[in-house]
C-alpha cells in the first residue's frame, strides 16, 4: 500500500512583496508623467518660496520648514491621491487588481507610496535648502516633526480615500477637495498661528485635521507651542501629547470612514 502525497503549493507572494511590485509600477507611472513630477516636485516649494517673500510670520528657517511640511501634506499628498485614487477607480483599474492576489489595504498603499515618496523627498529637499542657507538651527526634538510627518502623511492618504467617495471624476476633485484645503490652509496655523485667533476658537481650531501635524511640527522645530511659550524637550513632549491623540483619533477614525464609503467601482 502506497501513499501518494501532493506536491505543496508554492507560496503565494508575501504582502511586502505584492505591495513593493504594485509601487514599482506606479512610480514609473509617475516618472512618465513630467507634468505630475513638476507639479510634485515644485508646485510645494513655489508656495512656500512666495510665503517667505511677502514676509508672513512663518518666515525663518525651522518655520519653514514646518509650513513645507503642512504644504506638502495638503496638496501633494492629499489633493495627488485624491485624483490618482479616482483615476484609478474610473480606468477599472482598481476592480480590476481586486481580483487578483491583492487585498484592499495593499492596493491603496502600492498606490500611494510613490507620493509619500514625493512628500518626504519634498520636506527634506526644503530643510537641506535651509540648512545651506545657514537658516537652520539645532531642534528641539526630532522625534515629534517626524511623527508629524509620517503620522500626517497616513492621515492624508486614508483622507483621499474617504474624498474620493464624492468625487466622481479626477477633474472634479479640483472642488471637492477645497474645503479641507482651505481649512488646513487658512486655520491651522500653518500660515497664521493659532494664538492670533480668540483663545476658544484656537481651542476648537487645534482639533482640526491638520491642526495636530503643525503644533507637533512646531514643538519639535521650534521649541514653542500654540500660545507662543518657549519649552525643552519635556515640555515639548509634555504639550504634545494632546495633539497626538487628536492626531492619531483623526487618522483612526478617517481609516474607518474610508474603509466603509470606498467604492472600487465607478458608479454607472
Amino acid at each position: 500500500m502506497t501513499t501518494t502525497l501532493a506536491a505543496p503549493a508554492r507560496p503565494a507572494p508575501g504582502a511586502r512583496r505584492r505591495v513593493l511590485a504594485l509601487a514599482s509600477a506606479e512610480t514609473r507611472l509617475l516618472l512618465r508623467n513630467r507634468t505630475a513630477v513638476v507639479n510634485s516636485l515644485l508646485m510645494p516649494l513655489l508656495l512656500v518660496a512666495a510665503v517667505r517673500m511677502i514676509g508672513l510670520p512663518t518666515a525663518g528657517g525651522p518655520a519653514l520648514v514646518v509650513t513645507a511640511l503642512g504644504v506638502t501634506l495638503v496638496f501633494l499628498t492629499y489633493y495627488n491621491l485624491v485624483t490618482t485614487f479616482v483615476a484609478r477607480r474610473e480606468e477599472l483599474v482598481l476592480q480590476r487588481m481586486r481580483t487578483g492576489e491583492l487585498t484592499g489595504p495593499e492596493i491603496l498603499l502600492g498606490t500611494a507610496v510613490p507620493t509619500l515618496l514625493v512628500t518626504v523627498v519634498q520636506v527634506a529637499l526644503v530643510a537641506l535648502g535651509v540648512a545651506v542657507l545657514g537658516e537652520w538651527t539645532a531642534p528641539v526634538d526630532v522625534v515629534l516633526p517626524l511623527l508629524a510627518l509620517v503620522v500626517g502623511a497616513a492621515l492624508m492618504v486614508v483622507l483621499a480615500a474617504a474624498s474620493t467617495s464624492f468625487t466622481r471624476t479626477a477633474e472634479s476633485a479640483q472642488i471637492t477637495t477645497l474645503p479641507l484645503v482651505l481649512v488646513a490652509t487658512s486655520v491651522s496655523g500653518l500660515f497664521f498661528p493659532l494664538s492670533a485667533f480668540p483663545a476658544e476658537v484656537a481651542g476648537v481650531l487645534r482639533f482640526l485635521p491638520l491642526s495636530p501635524v503643525v503644533e507637533l511640527a512646531r514643538l519639535g522645530l521650534l521649541g514653542e507651542t500654540l500660545d507662543g511659550q518657549t519649552v525643552d524637550l519635556a515640555g515639548a513632549w509634555s504639550a504634545g501629547l494632546v495633539p497626538l491623540a487628536v492626531l492619531a483619533g483623526w487618522t483612526l477614525v478617517g481609516g474607518l470612514v474610508a474603509a466603509r464609503v470606498f467604492r472600487w467601482a465607478p458608479r454607472r
